[in-house]
């Protein structure tokens, strides 16, 4: 999504984990951000049409690992880098279960999750490139049994008003520039260790959709009303866009 955009003079990219991204962008901090789609209720904002992080079946990189059989977990260790994971696991748990477990902040790390919950919610490469054997639900996967659609991660978005046409334009540019790089992308790219290009191009054609279509926003849609149902959100917003033309 930020393919080339390090050398466009007009935007100046700061690198974050996702829920330091939407601290910075309530902040003011920054004017546009890859932010966690739960973030979007929390603020007034509009989003970059067209281009965002979004599964339509198995994700790969966001999982419930699970010590106990679903139905007897009683407590789970919640990673702390994205609010949009955890919200995601809640409401997949109440649905599931029928109750609460108990939840449990936790920096990432499984075996230290597991230590202290029947379950965990870990995301991103510790998620991706984990190879141990511990049972496991991909909540991608299991959004889209619950909903038949699609779930929305991240995307771009900032306050109204703050990206002109020209640099909506340039984002979506970005986009294209990047799913044209991808073997680049992923033999450059490190991730828990060098030798896991194939995997990581593998995941990046295969579990991700970078576009926002319509049926993407009704996933984000029905999360935001499942959220707020269960009091994770203040509210269930409106889908604005800025102008992209």
């Amino acid at each position: 999504m930020i393919h080339g955009l390090r050398s466009d003079a007009r935007f100046e990219i700061v690198s974050a984990v996702p829920s330091r991204v939407a601290a910075m962008l309530h902040a003011g901090e920054v004017d546009l951000g890859v932010i966690p789609s739960i973030e979007y209720a929390f603020g007034d904002y509009a989003i970059v049409p067209g281009v965002g992080i979004a599964s339509r079946g198995p994700v790969g990189s966001v999982f419930l690992f699970h010590r106990v059989p679903v139905p007897e977990i009683r407590s789970v260790a919640l990673d702390t880098s994205s609010r949009t994971s955890a919200a995601l696991a809640r409401v997949l748990l109440r649905d599931r279960l029928g109750r609460d477990p108990e939840y449990r902040v936790a920096p990432p790390g499984l075996e230290g999750m597991l230590a202290q919950a029947d379950a965990a919610v870990l995301i991103g490469d510790p998620a991706l490139y984990h190879q141990g054997g511990e049972a496991r639900l991909d909540l991608g996967e299991e959004w889209s049994r619950l909903t038949g659609l699609p779930f929305v991660y991240a995307f771009w978005a900032g306050r109204r008003g703050c990206a002109s046409a020209e640099q909506v334009s340039a984002l979506q540019s970005a986009l294209r520039a990047g799913l044209a790089s991808l073997p680049a992308i992923a033999s450059t790219y490190n991730g828990m260790g060098a030798g896991r290009s194939a995997l990581s191009e593998r995941y990046l054609r295969e579990n991700i959709v970078y576009t926002l279509g319509e049926r993407e926003g009704d996933g984000l849609k029905e999360f935001y009303r499942r959220a707020h149902a269960l009091g994770l959100v203040p509210r269930v917003p409106e889908l604005l866009f800025h102008a992209d033309s």
